[in-house]
């Protein structure tokens, strides 16, 4: 598993008050029982976790699934510049 699924797996747990054990990455934020609001602060908190802003058309809460989201997550990360 990597850094990524691994953080965002944290992340959606602590927000929806479920075990990580239980979150797959073909589950939907939806499958996770996560609600509308809910699933924005997920956003939130991964985007300022990452520091990085994660554009609308990766975050469908009825469709997108977990993988999907740590794929977005991924990408998002490559396209910023190093800081090292």
């Amino acid at each position: 598993m990597s850094n990524v699924q691994q953080d965002v797996f944290q992340i959606i747990a602590k927000q929806a008050k479920i075990d990580i054990a239980t979150i797959k990455p073909e589950s939907t934020l939806k499958d996770l029982g996560v609600a509308s609001l809910d699933a924005i602060e997920v956003i939130f908190d991964i985007e300022e976790h990452f520091n990085i802003n994660l554009p609308n058309e990766d975050t469908d809460f009825d469709t997108g699934t977990v993988g999907h989201l740590i794929e977005a997550v991924e990408r998002q990360l490559a396209q910023k510049p190093d800081s090292h």
